[in-house]
């Protein structure tokens, strides 16, 4: 119906003048073809390792600008842009001619039209007035050369409202070809509408702002939590001249939709309070707070009175959650999470409520599971792509975005040529010029398609755009500030659009899901990898006195491993999981048992000290030490062969924690100690020691005393002895006679001060 409508629409005139041009060029389409077999002939067999370009294809033509991009009545077409010699002769009299070729109907038409290449002669428009041609005396081999074409619009036979392909040829001559032909030629699109629409096409661009991630699960210790980042990388994209700061310079002066990640958000500003950089082991201090206050302020400005769309924290990959994730437990939890803390987030740092009704999964391909699981993260709307909700009936026209796909959930469908229009390297002025006026063409052609049905069109181009592709965009949506076939709308306003009825409501079945899309998912082992991380986090945050300063962090940096930009990444997406628990890891070993030796017992009762030491900079609480013998010999309070007491100690200080025991005969007992936290979870690494029982019996008590009293009589007796013999001689005048000392007593030596033997003896 389209096509016809187009068809019907256009004048006569142009048909016949176009194909009295395509018959003139037939006629001598023979001669010339004739002309160029002679010199392939002479080279036919050869073989050279480079082959120069002949025909149409000898010189490169780049069109570099296109101004004005969208012309009216009255305009001046100027074309520049720039020649290159890749033959192997000079070319003489080279003329460059603008052509303009028929209008095209329909979008198919300007898709055909985009993949033609070479001149064809009898297909392609006779130049325009010589009055316009720019001529070139000589344009030796390998040699560029800029050219400018400027042309009234009124002359190039413009006649109905549409997209004209416009092509700009080079002709000339050479010494191996000494007769006029078309040596190169270049194409692009000129929309041209004279009048405004009476019915305009409502048109949402979506303006992603999404990062990679750059936030480590590493805090400093400092009251603040100064974060550590992996590299200095984003500073780089915020800097001016830098992807981000493009974008929000970009989208500022542009009627657009902002689609945020909270995370790159909250990296930013964690940035303008001071954060470090890992460098070569250790971290540095972040050297561009500046530069992330500035990108901050300018959003916060540019996004006051616009519409914003909150991704949930980390821009979670749906369907590599639905397709890979679902299955392991507590990744769905993970992804509420998501959407709570980017709510959150966002509104913190722009001060401006945004809309989370909202779910954007990869290039916008959608099946059951991936809707599934967007609305069980609280989505009511899901951001597909046409070339995924494929029409299935023979509907004429582009249909409105917004599909009801049931149980309330809305499937806003943008437009796959449009979102895919800037997609590719663009650094090239030619690439961009060409993706900016193919852009108006799509966008002119959906509006004729049915001109009385004034509908709803939605773009998503690419997630992360460079900065050469968000420029390209910009000058886009510029050439369509006039409002002449397009007006905007942003996204919540095009959700609520009445459906086309006769748009496809039916989402794709699982089995259509790209391929390549699904091959560049995180694998089951991620989310396995997610959740053991979690189980260590939930067991951490139970023991400390200020757990928010983990759980915030470490939380945010789950919902990072779960991020769309890993995709194509798998290794960088396992290292920084793998960098988020090892760091975990060495946190909860800051709290851990002091190794003990063994230890020895004396009597029926005794205390063994057991020492738990916490590096942390903040307090633990609600841990139990439990002690376990594996002999009856050694008891604790008499209770049995366990025992548990609390343990509470503040940061940066270590507990000597006392357990009782009771001994009942001599021997060895094992003892393991281990820290659990009061659900009687195990905390840490278990650690043994050996206790030492050596029990002292009343009866050898008796035997001890036995022998000392014995000795202390005879101790007595030689001393009466002895008194009586000194009485006797003085009494015979024997007082002259020295006296005789003593037997000597035995030298046991000095008693050691060494241990008895290794470990500790504990008596009472």
């Amino acid at each position: 119906m389209a096509q016809a409508a187009d068809i019907q629409g256009m004048r006569p005139s142009p048909a016949r003048r176009w194909l009295r041009r395509t018959a003139s060029v037939a006629l001598g389409a023979p001669l010339l073809a004739g002309l160029l077999a002679v010199p392939a002939a002479g080279n036919a067999g050869a073989s050279a390792p480079f082959k120069a370009p002949t025909g149409s294809s000898t010189v490169d033509v780049s069109l570099d600008t296109l101004s004005p991009a969208a012309p009216v009545k009255g305009d001046t077409l100027t074309v520049s842009g720039t020649l290159t010699n890749k033959g192997r002769q000079t070319i003489d009299g080279a003329e460059i001619d603008l052509r303009v070729g028929p209008r095209l109907s329909g979008r198919g038409e300007v898709d055909d039209a985009a993949k033609r290449k070479g001149y064809t002669p009898g297909a392609d428009p006779d130049a325009i007035d010589d009055k316009y041609t720019v001529k070139i005396a000589k344009l030796p081999k390998g040699i560029s050369q800029n050219f400018t074409l400027a042309v009234p619009v009124d002359k190039l036979d413009l006649d109905a409202s549409g997209v004209y392909q416009l092509g700009v040829s080079v002709s000339g001559r050479t010494a191996a070809a000494p007769f006029e032909q078309v040596l190169g030629i270049e194409r692009s699109f000129l929309p041209w509408q004279p009048e405004e629409s009476d019915k305009r096409t409502k048109l949402t661009f979506l303006w992603p702002l999404i990062a990679s991630p750059h936030v480590t699960a590493e805090t400093r210790s400092d009251e603040q939590q100064t974060p550590v980042f992996t590299d200095d990388a984003l500073a780089e994209e915020l800097a001016p001249g830098g992807r981000l700061q493009q974008m929000v310079a970009l989208g500022s002066r542009l009627p657009v939709t902002w689609v945020v990640d909270p995370d790159l958000l909250a990296s930013v500003a964690a940035m303008a309070g001071g954060y470090e950089v890992k460098s070569d082991g250790t971290t540095v201090p972040g050297k561009n707070r500046a530069v992330a206050g500035q990108w901050i302020t300018a959003l916060q400005k540019v996004v006051e009175d616009g519409k914003v769309i909150a991704l949930p924290f980390g821009d979670p990959d749906l369907a590599s959650i639905a397709h890979r994730g679902k299955g392991v437990s507590g990744t769905l939890s993970h992804l509420q999470n998501a959407s709570t803390v980017g709510a959150s987030t966002v509104e913190t740092i722009l001060h401006v409520k945004p809309s989370t009704d909202f779910a954007w999964p990869v290039n916008g391909a959608v099946d059951p599971g991936i809707v599934d699981v967007a609305t069980s993260a609280g989505a009511h709307h899901v951001i597909a792509r046409s070339d995924s909700f494929k029409e299935t009936g023979s509907l004429p026209y582009t249909p409105t975005a917004a599909r009801p796909i049931g149980g309330g959930t809305t499937a806003v469908v943008a437009d796959h040529r449009l979102s895919t229009a800037f997609d590719g390297s663009l650094l090239r002025a030619d690439a961009s010029t060409l993706a900016v006026q193919k852009f108006l063409a799509q966008t002119l052609t959906l509006n004729e398609q049915a001109p009385d049905n004034e509908r709803s069109i939605v773009v998503a181009p690419q997630r992360m755009p460079t900065t050469a592709q968000a420029q390209t965009m910009a000058r886009a949506l510029e050439a369509l500030s006039g409002n002449r076939w397009t007006q905007p709308q942003d996204l919540v306003a095009s959700s609520e659009v009445k459906p086309d009825p006769l748009a496809t409501t039916k989402v794709p079945r699982a089995s259509a899901y790209p391929k390549k899309l699904r091959n560049q998912e995180l694998p089951t082992q991620a989310f396995q990898d997610i959740r053991t991380t979690q189980g260590s986090i939930d067991s951490f945050e139970t023991i400390l006195t200020q757990p928010e300063r983990v759980v915030t962090p470490f939380g945010n940096a789950v919902n990072r491993s779960m991020s769309t930009s890993w995709r194509g990444r798998s290794l960088e997406a396992q290292a920084y999981r793998d960098a988020v628990l090892t760091y975990l890891k060495d946190l909860t070993g800051e709290v851990q048992l002091i190794d003990k030796s063994d230890v020895t017992l004396s009597g029926r009762s005794a205390t063994i000290p057991v020492t738990v030491q916490n590096k942390l900079v903040q307090g633990v609480d609600r841990l139990v030490l439990r002690l376990k013998s594996d002999n009856i010999r050694l008891k604790f309070n008499d209770d049995g062969t366990m025992a548990e007491l609390p343990v509470r100690i503040g940061g940066g200080h270590s507990q000597s924690v006392k357990f009782d025991t009771a001994t009942s005969a001599n021997g060895r007992a094992q003892v393991t100690a281990r820290l659990f936290t009061e659900d009687g979870t195990p905390y840490g690494e278990e650690m043994t020691f050996t206790v030492k029982v050596s029990e002292v019996t009343p009866t050898v008590l008796l035997v001890i005393a036995g022998g000392l009293l014995l000795l202390v009589l005879a101790g007595v007796r030689m001393y009466s002895h002895r008194k009586r013999a000194v009485a006797s001689d003085t009494a015979n005048g024997d007082g002259g006679e020295p006296e005789q000392p003593s037997d000597p007593t035995p030298d046991t030596g000095p008693e050691s001060g060494a241990p008895s033997g290794t470990g500790e003896k504990v008596d009472r």
